[in-house]
């Protein structure tokens, strides 16, 4: 006999798992179904997230900056070092152990909040009364029943056409997590977050890295002061980067990776490399999930196709995260997952697309909220810029990370927030203040006057909003 739930959600990355877990808090009975497996056999709840993404690529980035350090900027603190060397298996065995604490984190707030967990994979069967029949196929197969479905089953990355993903020469997100030896030279196809994370990582590791970009701008999607000092930062570490490149016919063997490509002037070259990494931007997974037997709507590039409040076009489904339009991020999925979890149960989530970060976790930090400058150019809104460079902050001094600034866009007549933009020390935590002053429609002004501890990088945050009124205070 079947299982009965008031809802089951497929998959159990960030917006997942959250969405299990605030239903079952707000009285719900719920079930999580999620494939993903560990080395050993075990369930791995977390997603792409956890298991391949966001969590193992910040350990790594991590170990190897303090790798970097060590080798090179130590001594600027009059910490001499010598002997340095590299283990990498303990430096990724690190890596696994964070990876593990996470997964085994899940699976206690699933016992806590009374989530039942099934480790399988879940597909749609028939709409039947009382709900959604769902098929749990794993090691061993259940048949659940669920008044309401939440699809997250998350995105898997895009492979090259014609060379797929051997995760031992041609690599995903997942492969370049796990290099067994640091290669001599390492390409990278794609100068995206997971392309330059990963790139940076390799490199300061001992890798040569070279970047090939298809887009004629470093990091288009960023604010263009932003990106042209990410670049200058990047190139003079020792990244190689080539922006509008043609990539022709890649050849792997079991020994390197030839990629030829026509350069942004027309000229013709051929990369030869040990390991190649593909970051080219990934595709929402449903395989399995039985889409097509029960008619879920899709879109023209595989995505399943939701409302505003992430409602399918079949009748108490409903989809969050990568799978559906929007940002592919992680805390975007979560906020979804919360937003759903709550109108099941007749409240009022709530998602602000207009207030999601976007973070690069290079060294600088990349972060973002809101429009940039190109974007308000073309809308041709009148707006107000101010900047502070962390070149003048005290606390970025003492550091000895002064690489950056922060840059503000106001309404010129409101002084309404429009955008921040960020890179140098803890962008990624200090663009948490932009997010909360966008969402409350603050003006400059705003954290202009609020008080900031001193010395903090936090007080760039403000100088950057007094200098959108050409004001400053230089602490």
């Amino acid at each position: 006999m079947a299982k009965q739930f008031d809802v089951v959600v497929i998959g159990a990355g960030p917006g997942g798992y959250i969405a299990a877990i605030r239903a079952a808090q707000l009285g719900m009975s719920v079930a999580c179904i999620d494939a993903w497996t560990s080395a050993d056999g075990k369930p791995a709840p977390g997603g792409t997230c956890t298991n391949v993404g966001c969590i193992p690529s910040k350990a790594l980035l991590q170990s190897s900056e303090h790798f970097e350090q060590a080798n090179h900027h130590f001594a600027e603190h009059g910490i001499e070092v010598k002997g340095v060397s590299l283990k990498l298996d303990k430096l990724v065995g690190r890596k696994d152990t964070v990876v593990k604490q996470n997964n085994d984190g899940i699976l206690y707030l699933f016992k806590k909040n009374k989530v039942t967990f099934f480790h399988g994979t879940g597909s749609f069967v028939a709409h039947v009364d009382g709900g959604w029949s769902i098929k749990v196929s794993g090691t061993t197969e259940e048949d659940l029943v669920a008044k309401h479905v939440v699809i997250a089953t998350g995105s898997a990355p895009r492979a090259l056409p014609g060379l797929p993903f051997d995760e031992t020469q041609v690599l995903s997100n997942d492969g370049a997590l796990r290099i067994p030896a640091v290669p001599k030279k390492l390409g990278v196809i794609g100068a995206g977050v997971i392309g330059l994370e990963l790139g940076s990582v390799w490199r300061r590791l001992g890798a040569e890295v070279t970047i090939l970009e298809a887009m004629p701008e470093f990091l288009a999607v960023a604010d263009q002061q932003v990106a042209k000092e990410a670049q200058k930062a990047l190139v003079k570490q020792g990244l190689v980067i080539q922006t509008g490149v043609k990539i022709g016919e890649v050849k792997s063997t079991t020994k390197s990776v030839t990629v030829p490509y026509t350069d942004a002037a027309g000229a013709e070259h051929k990369l030869v490399v040990d390991k190649l990494i593909v970051s080219i931007g990934r595709v929402p997974h449903v395989d399995g999930l039985g889409v097509d037997t029960v008619g879920l709507k899709r879109d023209e590039r595989g995505f399943i196709v939701v409302d505003d409040d992430c409602k399918t076009n079949l009748p108490n489904v409903w989809a969050v995260g990568d799978v559906v339009r929007g940002p592919m991020l992680a805390h975007k999925a979560e906020e979804e997952g919360v937003a759903v979890a709550e109108r099941i149960a007749g409240q009022h989530g709530h998602v602000n697309f207009a207030t999601i970060p976007s973070v690069i976790y290079t060294s600088p930090e990349i972060a973002w909220v809101g429009k940039n400058e190109q974007q308000l150019k073309t809308e041709g809104r009148d707006y107000k810029a101010g900047s502070f460079p962390f070149m003048a902050n005290g606390r970025a001094r003492a550091l000895g990370d002064t690489t950056g600034f922060v840059k503000i866009l106001a309404d010129a007549k409101t002084d309404e927030v429009l955008g921040v933009h960020i890179i140098g020390p803890m962008a990624s935590e200090l663009i948490s203040e932009a997010v909360t002053i966008m969402e409350f429609r603050g003006a400059a002004e705003d954290i202009a006057r609020i008080c900031h501890a001193h010395p903090t990088l936090s007080e760039a945050v403000k100088e950057a909003a007094l200098a959108v009124d050409k004001r400053t205070l230089n602490f």
